[in-house]
Protein backbone atom coordinates (compact mmCIF):
# COMPACT_ATOMS: atom_id res chain seq x y z
CA UNK A 1 0.00 0.00 0.00
CA UNK A 2 1.40 3.38 -1.04
CA UNK A 3 1.57 5.80 1.90
CA UNK A 4 3.36 8.79 0.35
CA UNK A 5 1.50 12.07 -0.15
CA UNK A 6 1.87 14.26 -3.23
CA UNK A 7 0.92 17.81 -4.19
CA UNK A 8 -0.06 17.27 -7.84
CA UNK A 9 -1.23 13.66 -7.76
CA UNK A 10 -3.74 11.69 -5.69
CA UNK A 11 -3.49 7.92 -5.34
CA UNK A 12 -6.69 6.01 -4.61
CA UNK A 13 -5.92 2.36 -3.87
CA UNK A 14 -8.98 0.14 -3.80
CA UNK A 15 -9.07 -3.14 -1.91
CA UNK A 16 -9.80 -5.08 -5.13
CA UNK A 17 -6.36 -4.39 -6.64
CA UNK A 18 -7.34 -1.44 -8.85
CA UNK A 19 -5.35 1.73 -8.14
CA UNK A 20 -6.53 5.08 -9.50
CA UNK A 21 -3.79 7.65 -10.11
CA UNK A 22 -5.57 10.99 -10.30
CA UNK A 23 -3.93 14.05 -11.87
CA UNK A 24 -4.76 16.62 -9.21
CA UNK A 25 -4.37 20.13 -10.61
CA UNK A 26 -8.02 20.79 -11.51
CA UNK A 27 -7.54 24.56 -11.35
CA UNK A 28 -5.04 24.15 -14.23
CA UNK A 29 -7.06 21.45 -15.99
CA UNK A 30 -4.35 19.05 -14.81
CA UNK A 31 -1.65 20.67 -16.94
CA UNK A 32 1.72 19.01 -16.33
CA UNK A 33 4.30 21.01 -14.39
CA UNK A 34 7.88 19.96 -13.47
CA UNK A 35 6.67 18.92 -9.99
CA UNK A 36 3.83 16.95 -11.54
CA UNK A 37 6.24 14.94 -13.71
CA UNK A 38 8.60 14.18 -10.84
CA UNK A 39 5.71 13.01 -8.67
CA UNK A 40 4.20 10.88 -11.44
CA UNK A 41 7.49 9.09 -12.05
CA UNK A 42 7.76 8.35 -8.34
CA UNK A 43 4.14 7.13 -8.13
CA UNK A 44 4.53 4.74 -11.06
CA UNK A 45 7.84 3.40 -9.72
CA UNK A 46 6.21 2.71 -6.36
CA UNK A 47 3.06 1.11 -7.76
CA UNK A 48 5.01 -1.14 -10.11
CA UNK A 49 6.39 -3.04 -7.10
CA UNK A 50 3.37 -2.61 -4.84
CA UNK A 51 1.78 -6.05 -4.22
CA UNK A 52 -1.64 -4.50 -3.57
CA UNK A 53 -1.80 -2.94 -7.04
CA UNK A 54 -2.81 -5.19 -9.93
CA UNK A 55 -4.05 -2.57 -12.45
CA UNK A 56 -3.23 1.15 -12.67
CA UNK A 57 -5.87 3.61 -13.93
CA UNK A 58 -4.83 7.13 -14.95
CA UNK A 59 -7.45 9.87 -14.84
CA UNK A 60 -7.93 13.54 -14.02
CA UNK A 61 -9.61 15.50 -11.26
CA UNK A 62 -12.38 17.88 -12.25
CA UNK A 63 -13.40 18.45 -15.87
CA UNK A 64 -10.12 17.52 -17.55
CA UNK A 65 -7.99 14.46 -18.11
CA UNK A 66 -5.00 16.72 -18.82
CA UNK A 67 -4.54 19.95 -20.74
CA UNK A 68 -0.99 18.98 -21.71
CA UNK A 69 2.19 20.67 -20.54
CA UNK A 70 1.88 23.69 -18.26
CA UNK A 71 2.97 26.47 -20.63
CA UNK A 72 4.08 28.81 -17.86
CA UNK A 73 5.77 26.41 -15.42
CA UNK A 74 7.18 23.84 -17.83
CA UNK A 75 8.11 25.99 -20.83
CA UNK A 76 8.60 29.64 -19.84
CA UNK A 77 10.04 29.07 -16.36
CA UNK A 78 11.92 26.02 -17.58
CA UNK A 79 13.61 28.08 -20.27
CA UNK A 80 14.89 30.39 -17.53
CA UNK A 81 16.16 27.51 -15.41
CA UNK A 82 17.84 24.79 -17.53
CA UNK A 83 18.45 22.48 -14.55
CA UNK A 84 14.76 22.46 -13.62
CA UNK A 85 13.82 21.90 -17.26
CA UNK A 86 16.28 19.00 -17.58
CA UNK A 87 14.94 17.31 -14.42
CA UNK A 88 11.35 17.77 -15.59
CA UNK A 89 12.18 16.45 -19.06
CA UNK A 90 13.79 13.31 -17.62
CA UNK A 91 10.87 12.73 -15.22
CA UNK A 92 8.32 13.32 -17.99
CA UNK A 93 9.41 10.01 -19.51
CA UNK A 94 6.87 8.41 -17.16
CA UNK A 95 4.40 9.20 -19.96
CA UNK A 96 6.32 7.28 -22.61
CA UNK A 97 9.20 4.96 -21.70
CA UNK A 98 7.78 4.03 -18.30
CA UNK A 99 4.21 3.35 -19.41
CA UNK A 100 5.20 1.71 -22.69
CA UNK A 101 6.73 -1.34 -21.01
CA UNK A 102 5.12 -1.09 -17.57
CA UNK A 103 4.93 -4.40 -15.72
CA UNK A 104 1.25 -4.04 -14.82
CA UNK A 105 -1.77 -3.24 -17.01
CA UNK A 106 -2.51 0.47 -17.35
CA UNK A 107 -5.75 2.13 -18.43
CA UNK A 108 -6.19 5.78 -19.39
CA UNK A 109 -9.64 6.86 -18.21
CA UNK A 110 -10.16 10.03 -20.27
CA UNK A 111 -12.84 11.92 -18.39
CA UNK A 112 -12.51 15.35 -20.03
CA UNK A 113 -10.07 17.56 -21.93
CA UNK A 114 -7.11 15.64 -23.39
CA UNK A 115 -4.87 18.18 -25.07
CA UNK A 116 -1.44 18.13 -26.71
CA UNK A 117 1.15 16.40 -24.54
CA UNK A 118 -1.60 14.44 -22.77
CA UNK A 119 -1.90 12.36 -25.96
CA UNK A 120 1.41 10.76 -24.93
CA UNK A 121 0.18 9.00 -21.80
CA UNK A 122 -3.21 8.33 -23.37
CA UNK A 123 -1.49 6.45 -26.21
CA UNK A 124 1.23 4.81 -24.10
CA UNK A 125 -1.24 3.37 -21.61
CA UNK A 126 -2.11 -0.19 -22.55
CA UNK A 127 -5.79 0.65 -22.89
CA UNK A 128 -7.80 3.86 -23.13
CA UNK A 129 -11.49 4.42 -22.45
CA UNK A 130 -12.99 7.87 -22.95
CA UNK A 131 -16.15 9.64 -22.03
CA UNK A 132 -18.26 10.49 -25.07
CA UNK A 133 -18.10 14.08 -23.86
CA UNK A 134 -14.29 14.21 -23.60
CA UNK A 135 -12.55 16.79 -25.81
CA UNK A 136 -9.32 15.95 -27.65
CA UNK A 137 -7.07 18.38 -29.50
CA UNK A 138 -3.51 18.63 -30.81
CA UNK A 139 -3.46 22.38 -30.32
CA UNK A 140 0.30 22.91 -30.68
CA UNK A 141 -0.02 24.21 -34.24
CA UNK A 142 -2.22 27.04 -32.94
CA UNK A 143 0.37 28.38 -30.50
CA UNK A 144 3.38 28.09 -32.70
CA UNK A 145 5.09 24.73 -32.20
CA UNK A 146 4.81 21.23 -33.60
CA UNK A 147 3.55 18.29 -31.51
CA UNK A 148 6.98 17.43 -30.12
CA UNK A 149 8.16 15.21 -27.30
CA UNK A 150 7.45 12.27 -29.65
CA UNK A 151 3.74 13.14 -29.85
CA UNK A 152 3.89 13.36 -33.65
CA UNK A 153 5.49 9.91 -33.81
CA UNK A 154 2.97 8.37 -31.43
CA UNK A 155 -0.01 9.89 -33.20
CA UNK A 156 1.21 8.82 -36.64
CA UNK A 157 1.80 5.27 -35.33
CA UNK A 158 -1.64 5.08 -33.70
CA UNK A 159 -3.90 6.82 -36.22
CA UNK A 160 -4.20 6.53 -39.97
CA UNK A 161 -1.90 8.87 -41.90
CA UNK A 162 -4.89 10.96 -42.98
CA UNK A 163 -6.28 11.41 -39.48
CA UNK A 164 -2.85 12.10 -37.96
CA UNK A 165 -2.16 14.79 -40.56
CA UNK A 166 -5.62 16.32 -40.31
CA UNK A 167 -5.81 16.72 -36.54
CA UNK A 168 -2.15 17.71 -36.08
CA UNK A 169 -2.25 20.38 -38.78
CA UNK A 170 -5.68 21.86 -38.04
CA UNK A 171 -5.68 21.61 -34.25
CA UNK A 172 -9.39 20.83 -34.48
CA UNK A 173 -11.14 19.35 -31.47
CA UNK A 174 -12.95 16.01 -31.51
CA UNK A 175 -14.94 14.14 -28.88
CA UNK A 176 -14.61 10.72 -27.26
CA UNK A 177 -16.85 9.03 -29.81
CA UNK A 178 -14.61 10.26 -32.63
CA UNK A 179 -11.50 9.24 -30.68
CA UNK A 180 -12.85 5.67 -30.56
CA UNK A 181 -13.81 5.78 -34.25
CA UNK A 182 -10.28 6.72 -35.36
CA UNK A 183 -8.56 4.33 -32.92
CA UNK A 184 -7.11 6.76 -30.41
CA UNK A 185 -9.03 5.03 -27.59
CA UNK A 186 -10.48 1.52 -27.34
CA UNK A 187 -14.04 2.70 -26.84
CA UNK A 188 -16.12 5.57 -25.49
CA UNK A 189 -19.09 5.60 -23.12
CA UNK A 190 -21.25 8.26 -21.47
CA UNK A 191 -19.37 10.12 -18.74
CA UNK A 192 -21.75 8.82 -16.07
CA UNK A 193 -20.77 5.23 -17.00
CA UNK A 194 -17.04 5.83 -17.49
CA UNK A 195 -15.69 4.67 -14.13
CA UNK A 196 -17.99 1.64 -14.06
CA UNK A 197 -16.79 0.53 -17.51
CA UNK A 198 -13.13 1.05 -16.62
CA UNK A 199 -13.50 -0.98 -13.43
CA UNK A 200 -15.18 -3.73 -15.46
CA UNK A 201 -12.21 -3.82 -17.85
CA UNK A 202 -9.71 -3.78 -14.97
CA UNK A 203 -11.44 -6.73 -13.30
CA UNK A 204 -11.39 -8.67 -16.55
CA UNK A 205 -7.63 -8.11 -16.83
CA UNK A 206 -7.07 -9.19 -13.22
CA UNK A 207 -8.59 -12.60 -13.98
CA UNK A 208 -5.66 -13.41 -16.29
CA UNK A 209 -2.31 -14.92 -15.38
CA UNK A 210 -0.30 -11.74 -14.55
CA UNK A 211 2.93 -13.13 -16.01
CA UNK A 212 1.25 -14.10 -19.27
CA UNK A 213 -0.53 -10.74 -19.41
CA UNK A 214 2.75 -8.89 -18.83
CA UNK A 215 4.51 -10.93 -21.51
CA UNK A 216 1.69 -10.39 -24.00
CA UNK A 217 1.67 -6.63 -23.38
CA UNK A 218 5.41 -6.44 -23.98
CA UNK A 219 5.22 -8.67 -27.06
CA UNK A 220 2.62 -6.46 -28.74
CA UNK A 221 4.74 -3.37 -28.00
CA UNK A 222 8.15 -4.72 -28.86
CA UNK A 223 7.39 -6.57 -32.09
CA UNK A 224 5.74 -3.60 -33.81
CA UNK A 225 9.02 -2.46 -35.35
CA UNK A 226 10.78 -5.83 -35.66
CA UNK A 227 11.32 -7.87 -38.78
CA UNK A 228 9.95 -11.42 -39.02
CA UNK A 229 13.04 -13.24 -37.76
CA UNK A 230 13.72 -10.86 -34.88
CA UNK A 231 10.09 -11.07 -33.77
CA UNK A 232 10.26 -14.87 -33.75
CA UNK A 233 13.36 -14.85 -31.55
CA UNK A 234 11.83 -12.26 -29.22
CA UNK A 235 8.58 -14.19 -28.80
CA UNK A 236 10.43 -17.43 -28.06
CA UNK A 237 12.48 -15.65 -25.40
CA UNK A 238 9.39 -13.99 -23.95
CA UNK A 239 7.65 -17.37 -23.70
CA UNK A 240 10.64 -18.75 -21.77
CA UNK A 241 10.56 -15.71 -19.50
CA UNK A 242 6.90 -16.34 -18.66
CA UNK A 243 7.74 -19.92 -17.66
CA UNK A 244 10.51 -18.67 -15.38
CA UNK A 245 8.28 -16.08 -13.75
CA UNK A 246 5.54 -18.64 -13.21
CA UNK A 247 8.03 -21.17 -11.85
CA UNK A 248 8.87 -18.66 -9.13
CA UNK A 249 5.31 -19.13 -7.83
CA UNK A 250 5.36 -22.91 -8.44
CA UNK A 251 3.07 -22.67 -11.43
CA UNK A 252 3.09 -23.52 -15.14
CA UNK A 253 0.44 -21.62 -17.08
CA UNK A 254 0.98 -23.49 -20.34
CA UNK A 255 0.60 -26.96 -18.87
CA UNK A 256 -2.19 -26.02 -16.48
CA UNK A 257 -4.29 -24.28 -19.11
CA UNK A 258 -4.03 -27.21 -21.53
CA UNK A 259 -4.68 -29.78 -18.79
CA UNK A 260 -7.84 -28.06 -17.62
CA UNK A 261 -9.12 -27.75 -21.19
CA UNK A 262 -8.21 -31.16 -22.63
CA UNK A 263 -8.27 -33.47 -19.62
CA UNK A 264 -10.71 -31.85 -17.21
CA UNK A 265 -13.03 -30.03 -19.64
CA UNK A 266 -13.15 -27.40 -16.92
CA UNK A 267 -13.29 -24.17 -18.95
CA UNK A 268 -13.59 -22.75 -22.45
CA UNK A 269 -10.54 -20.60 -23.33
CA UNK A 270 -12.54 -18.62 -25.89
CA UNK A 271 -14.71 -17.29 -23.07
CA UNK A 272 -12.62 -17.27 -19.89
CA UNK A 273 -9.15 -17.86 -18.43
CA UNK A 274 -8.31 -21.19 -16.85
CA UNK A 275 -9.10 -21.66 -13.16
CA UNK A 276 -6.42 -20.24 -10.85
CA UNK A 277 -4.79 -18.15 -13.59
CA UNK A 278 -4.57 -15.01 -11.48
CA UNK A 279 -3.42 -16.64 -8.23
CA UNK A 280 -1.39 -19.49 -9.68
CA UNK A 281 -3.30 -21.86 -7.41
CA UNK A 282 -6.02 -23.83 -9.23
CA UNK A 283 -8.80 -25.22 -7.01
CA UNK A 284 -8.40 -28.80 -5.82
CA UNK A 285 -11.65 -29.77 -7.54
CA UNK A 286 -12.30 -28.33 -10.97
CA UNK A 287 -15.77 -27.87 -12.45
CA UNK A 288 -16.46 -29.84 -15.61
CA UNK A 289 -18.11 -28.25 -18.62
CA UNK A 290 -18.90 -31.78 -19.85
CA UNK A 291 -20.87 -32.50 -16.67
CA UNK A 292 -22.62 -29.17 -16.94
CA UNK A 293 -23.69 -29.97 -20.50
CA UNK A 294 -24.94 -33.40 -19.46
CA UNK A 295 -26.89 -31.91 -16.55
CA UNK A 296 -28.41 -29.28 -18.83
CA UNK A 297 -29.41 -31.89 -21.41
CA UNK A 298 -30.92 -34.07 -18.69
CA UNK A 299 -32.92 -31.14 -17.36
CA UNK A 300 -34.29 -30.44 -20.82
CA UNK A 301 -35.24 -34.12 -21.26
CA UNK A 302 -37.01 -34.22 -17.89
CA UNK A 303 -38.85 -31.01 -18.65
CA UNK A 304 -40.00 -32.35 -22.02
CA UNK A 305 -41.09 -35.78 -20.73
CA UNK A 306 -42.97 -34.36 -17.77
CA UNK A 307 -44.85 -31.76 -19.78
CA UNK A 308 -48.67 -31.95 -20.22
CA UNK A 309 -49.86 -34.57 -22.67
CA UNK A 310 -51.76 -33.25 -25.65
CA UNK A 311 -54.49 -34.72 -27.78
CA UNK A 312 -54.15 -35.07 -31.53
CA UNK A 313 -56.27 -31.96 -31.89
CA UNK A 314 -53.74 -29.91 -29.95
CA UNK A 315 -55.76 -29.55 -26.77
CA UNK A 316 -54.66 -30.74 -23.33
CA UNK A 317 -55.99 -34.09 -22.08
CA UNK A 318 -58.03 -33.71 -18.91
Amino acid sequence: MLTKKYTCVKVDQRKDGITFVIFNRPEKRNAMSPTFHIEMMDVLNELEIDPDTKVVVLTGAGTAYSAGQDLKEYFREGDKNPSVRAAASAASRWRSDKLWLYSKPTIAMVNGYCIGGAFTHCICSDFAVAANEAIFSLSEVNWGILPGGMVSKMVSDTLSARNAMFYACTGRTFNGKKAAEIGLVNYAVPLKSLKKEVVKLARELMEKNPNVLRGTKHAIRATQNMDWMAAGDYLAAKGAEIKQRDAARNHDAYSEGIRQFIDEKAYKPVFSPYHGAASGKPPAKLPSTRKKKAAAASAVTRSTSSGPARSSSGGKKV
